[in-house]
């Protein structure tokens, strides 16, 4: 590939090595019923000499969504970039705290979307059902058992989601406002019990 041609003339091609890049063209056998079928053109430099590398290649590039999601999370949710830290350990120790964060905010917004009958117990304690319960009055009548998706739903609501009829799933961002509120609630009734006694 001559990079020269690819920046307009203006990089000199003896500063680049030559590149060897294989092409992966994928289209979805059938097409879906709701959307058109998906197509990606992919170029890699990595190796690819059999059709279970290209396959390979693209599973790869799958999880590209998910990366970049965390990413938004981590930047535009937690904020990490307006730390103020004058320090690298306090810093790297920020980042650390950010991450777990992130990381549960996106996977409470997939577990929605993939295990929404699973018990609630798998991501919320019995205090964070309660104020749930108490703070996000439940549309129609209450499910005999509530399920994980019910809470989910729930602290999204107190995220600023509208659970209308035809909304999408919600995403991560009501998902780390309810759960930004939801931890400023539950520092409140900790602080107040601890001032007040039980």
């Amino acid at each position: 590939m001559n990079l020269s041609k690819v920046h307009g003339g203006n990089w000199p091609q003896k500063h680049y090595p030559e590149l060897i890049l294989t092409a992966i063209h994928a289209t979805e056998a059938d097409t879906p019923k709701d959307r058109e079928r998906i197509e990606w053109k992919l170029l890699t430099n990595l190796p690819v000499r059999s059709c279970l590398d290209a396959i390979e290649k693209l599973e790869w590039y799958a999880q590209r969504w998910k990366v970049e999601t965390f990413y938004k999370i981590l930047k535009s949710g937690c904020r990490a970039e307006e730390a103020k830290l004058r320090t690298a350990e306090r810093l790297v120790n920020l980042i650390a705290i950010l991450t777990i964060l992130s990381w549960r905010i996106f996977w409470i917004t997939m577990l929605n979307r993939t295990r929404p009958d699973a018990p609630p117990t798998e991501a919320f304690t019995e205090l964070d059902q309660y104020l749930l319960d108490e703070l996000v009055p439940n549309k129609g009548s209450p499910p005999p058992a509530p399920s994980l998706g019910h809470y989910i739903v729930k602290l999204a609501r107190l995220g600023g989601y509208l659970a209308r009829a035809h909304d999408p799933p919600p995403g991560n961002t009501v998902i780390w406002r309810g759960m930004s509120r939801l931890a400023d609630i539950e520092l409140g009734i900790t602080i107040g019990a601890q001032l007040v006694g039980n």
